[in-house]
């Protein structure tokens, strides 16, 4: 038996025991080191998402761990690669996956909110949902490489080319990452938040901040593009406040980049789009190729994942990591170590 991080009904979680699913053809056996909480299973934490979550339901997707053992018929991974996991399953017959969209296919399955997640000691996967690691980038950091892996898809969704000026709304972590994605693509870039424990941290990563509360960020925008306006805005704040600045924001042209998931329909000035000719795009998940630039990124260290880590706590302890994360302001990533006592269980 090992322990794993349970979802049970609106704000409660437990650490139970449970017995690891052994790798049938085509699967492995992973050893998860590190999962990072996210906005999706805060959502699931506060029972926003019951009509999907099957309960009791093992969280987690963001994660970073080892090979323990491989099923029948996989080929090119052994016992001890350091593995992150693309959590996705898609169907391969909808229109979208017919299309080439596998990501956001019809009816996929997002594993860790509509299947078991990485928050438990041992965790069986599909084969092909493996990302290998380089041995060099210590696991912690690696749990970033999820969250990361959406960055790029988010600024690739964009079109955000080199010298373009681009406005983060929301300072959280995605913000954060998609801003240091958006720099490492040559764009000039600033973060509107209103935090001043996550403007602090974006600007020790030499990004450049404007704080909502103190000043207006459409006026800022204008003198710093000398009255052009920004070339594209990232909304990632979930709020409709953001929505509002986000479009304000464009010049003639530009590009609304929707990341943030709003849980109620918002008002959106379509003047503007009429008037300026704006362009909104969506932006949902990832694939292998954003996952893998996402790897080279935090192991380059372009992606600063040390100093986005706020905490890390034991498996035992996940239940306080959610509620300290409902504060929001003072903490960007936590994350839970699930490398702790095994309780017998076997490699």
């Amino acid at each position: 038996m090992t322990l794993a991080v349970r979802y049970t009904a609106a704000r409660t979680l437990d650490t139970a025991p449970v017995e690891p699913a052994e790798p049938g053809p085509g699967e492995v056996l992973l050893a998860p080191a590190y999962v990072g909480i996210c906005g999706t299973d805060l959502h699931i934490f506060h029972g926003d998402m019951d009509a999907r979550v099957a309960v009791p339901a093992v969280l987690g997707h963001e994660m970073s761990g080892r090979v323990v053992r491989v099923g029948a018929g996989v080929e090119g991974w052994r016992a001890g690669d350091a593995v992150t996991v693309m959590p996705l399953r898609w169907d391969g017959t909808c229109p979208a996956c017919l299309n080439g969209h596998q990501h956001v296919c019809q009816h996929l399955d997002f594993i860790g909110i509509d299947s078991p997640g990485a928050m438990q000691q041992r965790w069986t996967v599909p084969a092909d949902t493996l990302i290998r690691l380089p041995d060099s980038l210590p696991l912690d950091r690696a749990a970033l490489v999820e969250p990361t892996a959406v960055a790029v898809h988010d600024v690739g969704r964009a079109g955000v080319r080199a010298g373009e000026r681009v406005v983060v709304v929301g300072g959280g972590p995605v913000g954060i990452l998609i801003a240091l994605v958006a720099r490492a693509a040559g764009a000039d870039v600033r973060v509107v938040e209103p935090s001043a424990h996550r403007r602090k941290l974006a600007e020790e990563s030499a990004l450049a901040t404007w704080d909502p509360a103190a000043e207006n960020v459409t006026e800022a925008v204008q003198e710093w593009t000398r009255g052009a306006g920004a070339d594209v805005a990232f909304e990632v704040s979930g709020a409709a406040a953001g929505v509002d600045t986000a479009v304000e924001v464009l010049g003639v042209r530009g590009r609304l980049c929707l990341v943030a998931i709003h849980p109620r329909p918002r008002e959106i000035n379509l003047h503007r789009f009429f008037w300026r000719e704006l362009t909104l795009v969506g932006a949902r998940l990832y694939d292998r190729s954003d996952f893998e630039n996402a790897v080279a990124l935090v192991a380059d260290g372009t992606i600063p994942a040390d100093r986005l880590i706020s905490t890390v706590v034991p498996l035992t302890d996940a239940q306080a990591a959610f509620e300290a994360l409902e504060g929001g302001g003072d903490v960007m990533k936590i994350l839970v170590d699930c490398t702790g006592d095994t309780r017998g269980a076997s490699a």
